[in-house]
């Protein structure tokens, strides 16, 4: 029984260590995302973070299949906490997205730069990154959208 035991943990140990793979340091402990104001409080609102885009939605036209297109997202935070983004994840594996990891203080901007690897894509292409913050809603959406041709259509 003790073996059976040893083993499992081993793993467990062994599976969640594999988990972390090239992102690993990506994420915030989800205790500094936490914010005291909660949705059910009368003060959700008062001291809270708002991630606030001079343009949440980029068109890059068309381009020709293979290549990768690359737009930066300028926000700023016009709440009244610090604004914390634990994750940004597109909406496939051909968009990435790379955002601040250090909280953004009220008042001030950042930068989300996202990468279109149009690899494999065709035709109009619709790209969504979602974006977890401590604001509320919990869940910012930024997109990207264009058209992919084969490269004889170019």
């Amino acid at each position: 029984m003790k073996l059976l035991i040893k083993s499992i943990t081993l793993i467990a140990v062994v599976g969640l260590s594999a988990c972390g793979g090239d992102n690993e340091g990506d994420y915030l402990p989800a205790d500094l995302v936490n914010n005291p104001a909660t949705a059910s409080s009368e003060k959700a609102d008062e001291r809270m973070p708002k991630m606030v885009f001079e343009n949440s939605n980029q068109d890059f036209g068309t381009i020709v299949q293979g290549t990768s297109v690359t737009h930066t997202f300028k926000f700023t935070n016009e709440g009244d906490a610090d604004l914390i983004i634990s994750f940004a994840k597109g909406s496939c594996g051909c968009t990435i997205p790379e955002w601040p990891k250090r909280p953004i203080k009220p008042g001030q901007s950042g930068e989300i730069t996202v990468v279109f690897n149009s690899q494999g894509k065709r035709d109009a292409q619709n790209k969504k990154v979602n974006i977890t913050a401590n604001t509320k809603p919990t869940i910012n959406v930024i997109a990207l959208k264009g058209i992919v041709v084969a490269p004889e259509n170019k």
